[in-house]
């Protein structure tokens, strides 16, 4: 089935269809990741993105339900080199006792996908112009239609993406299958209480918490400080998402609400969240950071990480207040702003995935730093009331 990428800039690419006959729109992105394709496409923080990935053999190992990152594909499009429709897995049975391939999950998702163009030129164009809205169709198409179709796509900084992808209401999270890593706290039997707000969180994050030994409590994206409060949680934690944290002011109130009032963990979206309450701002990165081999430098220590990232926006630097905030982290191939800490409050966060999947594992200590802060604050005031 013919297909074709048509840019905003009217720059077009014809190939190959796969995955479901339709069409899609939104921003082309890249991600450099040579493997983890299936949980890049359900990572909430892409949605109302079509994704290009740079590996050429995308497919190899099908689909498999351990991998997923949330409750179904978030990116509205996919675009590869080339689709490996015979995958080898001896993990994969998601489709009853046949390996399911990757275009079949796609086509099941209704989600569309362009195979046999050159990635490599896309993704030059995507760097040396920047990212850029962009439409995919499966099937007939008009390309003097298109280009007029493609340049009312709305910009990803004209969209609430949160609203999409957050939970609806505030619930307990569980996933039996990997309660394995669950480790029970030792202090008298109870468990640390994390009320994690939800802007697209990836499982992998909500699986690094409980095996912390907390019971992980999702609130909604909209949640106030308020709502917070009534659950008297012994930490709170602020999750990756979509888009521009410049539209999401409720977020960012609720934030600053609680600043003083219990340790504070952000990724990612969190991560520039906290910064703008923080009075600092944030902008659009030319093409984002997207990738699962991102260095980054810890000020505090020296030390240098490998890290999964992504993400398009990135915190000023100089809008930050240094009296207050501390850069505790940047990231080595731009020297943008990689994590950032108050100076009296127990708030922290950092712009990559520290839980990776896919990606590396140089960062879970940071885990480990946030339930270091909540066990020393519960320790401290073990009858705290809200």
């Amino acid at each position: 089935m013919k297909a074709v990428l048509m840019l905003e800039d009217g720059t077009f690419f014809e190939g190959i269809g796969f995955g479901a006959q339709t069409h899609c729109q939104g921003e082309v992105c890249f991600n450099t990741s040579m493997t983890g394709y299936q949980e890049i496409l359900t990572d909430p923080s892409y949605a109302g993105q079509i994704v290009t990935l740079t590996y050429p053999e995308i497919g190899n190992y099908g689909i498999n339900l351990d991998d997923v990152e949330s409750k179904g594909i978030q990116v509205r499009g996919l675009v590869v080199k080339n689709c490996c429709e015979n995958p080898s897995n001896w993990r994969g049975k998601s489709d009853g006792n046949r390996l399911q391939t990757l275009s079949q999950y796609l086509q099941h998702n209704n989600i569309p996908g362009i195979q046999g163009i050159d990635t490599r030129k896309l993704v030059r164009i995507l760097r040396e112009k920047g990212a850029m809205n962009g439409i995919i169709v499966v099937g007939e198409y008009d390309l003097t239609e298109l280009r007029e179709r493609v340049k009312k796509v709305p910009s990803l900084d004209e969209t609430d993406f949160v609203a999409e992808v957050s939970v609806e209401n505030q619930s307990d999270w569980e996933q039996i299958e990997h309660e394995l890593c669950f480790r029970p706290m030792e202090d008298n039997g109870r468990e640390l209480l994390i009320a994690a707000i939800d802007f697209g969180a990836k499982y992998n994050i909500l699986r690094k918490l409980r095996s912390l030994g907390a019971r992980v409590v999702r609130f909604p994206a909209t949640a106030t400080a308020a709502d917070i409060k009534a659950l008297n949680p012994d930490g709170v934690f602020l999750s990756n998402g979509p888009g521009d944290p410049a539209v999401l002011d409720y977020a960012v109130n609720t934030a600053r609400d609680l600043f003083g009032y219990r340790p504070m963990f952000g990724i990612c979206l969190g991560h520039q969240i906290i910064a703008r309450a923080l009075g600092g701002k944030t902008y659009k990165l030319k093409f984002g950071h997207r990738g699962a081999n991102h260095p980054v430098q810890d000020l505090r220590t020296g030390k240098v990480e490998i890290t999964s990232q992504n993400h398009g926006f990135a915190v000023d630097p100089d809008s930050l207040d240094k009296k207050t905030v501390e850069i505790t982290h940047i990231n080595l191939n731009d020297k943008t702003v990689a994590g950032l800490r108050h100076r009296e409050f127990p708030v922290f966060s950092v712009q990559y995935h520290p839980e990776a999947s896919p990606g590396p594992k140089d960062s879970h200590y940071l885990f480990e730093e946030f339930k270091a802060q909540v066990t020393a604050r519960r320790n401290k005031h073990p009858q705290a009331e809200i």
